[in-house]
């Protein structure tokens, strides 16, 4: 799997491109999101990088995680059902479809370089902004596949 760099324009281009092709009705292949709350979710971790979404770490998480932090951009898929932090989760909770996909392509768009205020994940500790970026590509391409996009 190659694993690509959102700052890449054409790359963020895809990534719309293919948020374009869901609809209210697009059902997933695994999970208990719909695609609402998919668009919802995506939201979060991208906002760690942006400095609008805060994370709590106990000891233990901050001590075992970043042992794991390079399978966040690898070359490997992730797996379906991996764990997510709690403030993450949006199964079970209402979304309005156009209003988390209008919030998701604005925050997509002001992702960038020159935007990102954390370099330290509160979880996985240091991360350079290359890292930064292919986790979150790697995390919408996850996402997007769950939804056939």
């Amino acid at each position: 799997m190659e694993i690509k760099n959102l700052f890449d324009p054409a790359v963020k281009q895809e990534l719309v491109d293919r948020i374009h092709t869901l609809t209210p009705q697009t059902e997933r292949k695994w999970g208990k999101m719909d695609v609402a709350q998919m668009l919802a979710h995506l939201q979060a971790p991208m906002g760690v990088a942006l400095g609008t979404h805060s994370l709590k770490a106990n000891w233990l998480m901050k001590l075992i995680m970043p042992l794991f932090k390079k399978a966040l951009y690898d070359e490997k898929p992730w797996k379906q059902g991996l764990p997510t932090d709690k403030t993450f989760i949006t199964a079970g909770k209402p979304k309005n479809f156009e209003e988390e996909k209008t919030k998701l392509l604005d925050m997509l768009n002001r992702f960038s370089e020159n935007n990102m205020v954390n370099d330290k994940h509160p979880i996985f500790g240091k991360l350079t902004k290359e890292q930064w970026s292919k986790a979150t590509w790697k995390h919408f391409d996850h996402h997007l596949k769950q939804f056939g996009a």
